[in-house]
């Protein structure tokens, strides 16, 4: 820091000079992950009332993984820890919940080792990841281990059910059209995080109403699968399900709010936003209606982490006064 003084000799007063930036937000690093933790809570319950408590260790072991991980390589590269700002945690949290229950543990765990090192670490650490570390880490599950990655499990709650397979997987390859209200509430097929769209937006409207989250991504991926499957169900309902079920089903709801919304791997500008979320709606649909996978959260967030960079450079408003 510099200091001149001011050019009235009588006065005591001294000037600064800093670097910016000069405006600083009121949420810390620390206190915005746990308050994510926090979020997540309602999913944590529903997936351990729908599925049993044996959930419970999935998401520790994916939790004790990813903060160990962390740990070991910010000791190895003679960095200071930073466990407590609770990074690790939410991405160990993030990988169990889109899990299959009663997901082997040891699978959970190596899950959340790569979640960290090759999605996070690898890159600089945090803030630095191009890419969402927990969607990282599941989609190394997903090609590894894909007989497990799809190991359903029929809910303890549901009642009458016919398919142990997700309300995707359903429609997809057997022509079973799950109803709308067991997708609202969570008791059906999927994986732990993603079947409670009730708990879902429990969480993402407390980011959304305390700032953390910004509504424009959630809201153009919600307008934007919804504009689209509207279209297809117009076209043809009695082979393209209803709005309400793309929405519900699958992992998009916990994509809205809590994947495609991280702070390091989302474009910066209100328009870049906007642009990201209708980007991810209109690849899960085009993977939903014309790929071999029943469902495209995972690699429609993804390839639009990658586009963060240009978005941002596309979207950026120009300086005032500076002409291209």
């Amino acid at each position: 820091m510099t200091t001149l003084s001011t050019s009235n000799p009588n006065e005591s007063s001294l000037l600064s000079l800093t670097s910016s930036p000069h405006l600083h937000s009121r949420w810390t690093t620390k206190k915005v992950m746990w308050l994510v933790v926090l979020a997540l809570v309602p999913c944590v319950v529903a997936a351990v009332v729908i599925f049993g408590a044996y959930q419970l260790a999935v998401m520790a072991a994916a939790i004790l993984a990813t903060n160990l991980t962390e740990g070991a390589t910010q000791v190895m590269r003679k960095r200071s820890l930073t466990l407590s700002d609770g990074s690790a945690t939410v991405t160990g949290l993030l990988l169990a919940l889109t899990l299959p229950p009663d997901f082997p543990l040891g699978m959970a765990a190596l899950g959340g080792v790569v979640a960290i090192g090759l999605g996070k670490q690898i890159f600089g650490g945090l803030g630095y990841n191009v890419f969402n570390p927990a969607l990282v880490g599941r989609a190394f599950l997903a090609v590894s281990f894909p007989v497990a990655m799809t190991a359903w499990k029929i809910p303890d709650l549901a009642v009458d059910a016919v398919t142990n397979a997700t309300p995707l997987a359903a429609i997809k390859f057997e022509g079973i059209l799950s109803p709308t209200l067991p997708l609202f509430l969570g008791n059906i097929g999927g994986c732990l995080g993603e079947t409670s769209t009730l708990a879902i937006l429990i969480g993402g409207v407390f980011l959304i109403a305390i700032g953390i989250v910004n509504w424009r991504i959630p809201l153009s991926m919600i307008l934007g699968l919804g504009g689209l499957s509207l279209i297809g169900w117009l076209i043809s309902p009695e082979t393209s399900p209803s709005p309400l079920f793309h929405l519900f089903a699958g992992g998009f709801m916990l994509a809205a709010f809590f994947m495609a919304t991280d702070w390091t791997t989302s474009p910066l500008t209100p328009r870049g936003k906007v642009i990201f979320g209708v980007g991810i709606a209109s690849l899960v649909m085009l993977i939903r209606w014309f790929g071999g996978l029943p469902e495209g959260v995972l690699f429609s967030v993804l390839l639009m982490n990658a586009l963060v960079p240009l978005i941002n450079r596309y979207t950026t408003p120009r300086i005032f006064g500076m002409s291209k």
